[in-house]
């Protein structure tokens, strides 16, 4: 069959080449247009485009799918289109192009986390298991028949980069075993039940810490918006990011907030047990280790984060 295929972040790359190597067509890879990154604001591909771009396969380059890029997309005439974290609505007169439709990766197990954050909303929830499946686009928000479905256990520890991580290659797997299923018109496409969540993008403000809550709750936050919003406090009225902590069942008479550094470990009360710093960014410096931040203290015995 003759795809095209629709990506924009890391997460993409693995099944762009999963199906390479199943030998699919890929017709015309559809990415989002370079975009400023790092302190110079430097005009960078998306890695889906910096990948295709080695691969050798033409690349349509658009934030939305406006009437240029749906030519372009009807010029390439693919049989199928394949579409893993775009980045944007496919309007419906592109959804008409491929006869076979779209066919969405998405990294939850359906009706589950429908939106642009399923993993971290996962992760946040404290789900023990999700997954991935694969459906028919719709102009409804993930609301398409399922094609399949696979399950991923989510680890205490795990951030949500790392869970995605895992399920950009397992579901990578799953998009190749449908679009195969497509092509030999054996694909059955199941309407959605059960109970549905939301997983709408998650904002800087996502991230800051309520160290009211159970330590627990805050724990999965973190791990939640790691990478993606970053994890943050306050700390003498600036930012302070915070990576992945550990849940410690001592100190639990430490005030919300209150830190006890240590010298070989960074404690910060919570609304139930303390929990352990990991790796800590004060305003205007490099994420560092908790016990190096610590040291720079001196005897200051004040350290609350708001």
């Amino acid at each position: 069959m003759r795809v095209l295929f629709a990506g924009t972040p890391a997460v993409a790359v693995p099944s762009l080449e999963r199906l390479l190597q199943a030998g699919f067509d890929i017709v015309a890879v559809l990415t989002r247009e370079d975009a400023p990154v790092g302190r110079k604001r430097t005009l960078t591909p998306s890695p889906v485009a910096a990948r295709a771009a080695e691969l050798g396969l033409p690349v349509i380059r658009a934030n939305r799918i406006d009437a240029a890029a749906t030519a372009a997309l009807a010029e390439a005439r693919p049989d199928v289109a394949a579409i893993v974290a775009y980045g944007a609505l496919v309007p419906p007169q592109a959804l008409e192009i491929p006869a076979h439709g779209w066919i969405n990766l998405h990294f939850s197990l359906l009706p589950a986390w429908r939106g642009a954050a399923p993993v971290q909303h996962s992760v946040i929830n404290g789900d023990e298991v999700t997954g991935a499946s694969t459906f028919l686009l719709e102009p409804g928000l993930d609301t398409g028949p399922v094609y399949g479905t696979l399950t991923e256990a989510v680890r205490p520890g795990d951030t949500s980069g790392e869970l995605l991580q895992r399920l950009s290659h397992s579901g990578a797997e799953l998009l190749t075993q449908t679009l195969s299923a497509i092509g030999a018109g054996q694909a059955v496409a199941v309407p959605q039940s059960g109970d549905v969540s939301l997983a709408p993008k998650l904002s800087l403000a996502d991230g800051r810490i309520n160290w009211e809550q159970p330590a627990l709750a805050i724990r999965r936050r973190i791990n939640g918006v790691t990478p993606e919003p970053g994890a943050w406090t306050m700390l003498d009225g600036q930012r302070f990011k915070l990576g992945p902590v550990r849940l410690r069942q001592d100190h639990a008479d430490l005030a919300p907030g209150q830190v006890l550094p240590g010298k070989d470990a960074v404690l910060v009360g919570t609304g139930s047990c303390s929990v352990e710093l990991g790796q800590v960014q004060p305003a205007g410096k490099k994420m560092m280790a908790a016990a190096d931040w610590a040291r720079g203290l001196g005897q200051r015995e004040d350290v609350h984060f708001e």
